[in-house]
């Protein structure tokens, strides 16, 4: 089956990867549907506990994730031990990833506005591990000729320019193209050379004395976010739950 799948399906040696990917993302929406009717009070589940204490489901994530990863290690690329591995650390990886605001803030912000960023960083690891199915390498090293490849020195300019787009575009306040643009050295071009967000480093640095870009830049930002915002606030709503309503705040009385 496996020698099938390679043969028709992915490159060789990427079988492994893809294992890896499909349990990831069926981890995770699997985790999302039974976590979402935990919260609707609906179906046989329920939070697990431990002599009172809320284990968390990145526990089991971090222990799948050790197990997948040494064993991967220690099996090799081929066989059908690595493909195990490769499944047990893509299904720690989900459980990990889902509960990622939790370890990012250390509060339990599962069901909160803060919780978002646990899906956001799920399609996003999805999503750069796909590129790297279809064929694209960090840096754009797949760009290059065997000769380039033959060049150490053309490899190095290489690896180094593509870099320093993607640092420039995270200065610029664009992480999520600076990330993109690891896989996809354009991706980082087209970051690197546009206007900064307002509140980045770079847009401190050189936009303090440039009114006139500070203002594009905000106006930019502005309407990007007005946007883009609420496509992407639904679309995070359709696959991990919407979040919990702020409870109001009492106004500040003044003495």
């Amino acid at each position: 089956m496996g020698n099938w799948l390679e043969r028709n399906i992915v490159e060789p040696g990427k079988l492994p990867l893809l294992l890896a990917l499909t349990a990831f993302v069926l981890t995770f929406l699997l985790t999302r549907v039974v976590t979402r009717m935990i919260r609707a009070g609906k179906g046989p589940f329920g939070n697990v506990k431990a002599g009172g204490l809320h284990i968390h489901h990145v526990v089991p994530g971090v222990v799948l994730t050790v197990v997948g990863g040494f064993g991967a290690v220690a099996s090799g690329q081929d066989g059908f031990g690595a493909g195990v591995c490769a499944v047990l650390f893509g299904m720690g990886a989900g459980l990990v990833l889902d509960e990622f605001a939790l370890i990012l803030h250390l509060d339990d912000v599962y069901w909160t506005e803060a919780g978002r960023q646990s899906v956001e960083m799920v399609v996003l690891t999805a999503a750069l591990v796909g590129l790297v199915l279809l064929g694209f390498l960090p840096f754009g090293v797949n760009d290059l000729s065997d000769e380039d490849v033959q060049n150490r020195g053309g490899v190095i300019v290489s690896i180094g320019v593509n870099f320093l787009f993607s640092l420039l575009a995270l200065s610029k306040g664009k992480p999520r193209t600076a990330v993109f643009g690891v896989i996809v050295p354009l991706v980082a071009l087209f970051g690197a050379i546009r206007l900064a967000r307002p509140g980045s480093p770079w847009a401190k640095r050189f936009y303090a004395r440039r009114p006139r870009a500070r203002s594009r830049s905000t106006l930019r930002a502005y309407r990007h976010d007005r946007r883009w915002a609420g496509p992407r606030r639904r679309i995070q709503d359709l696959i991990g739950g919407k979040p919990d309503p702020e409870p109001a705040r009492a106004p500040a009385v003044r003495r």
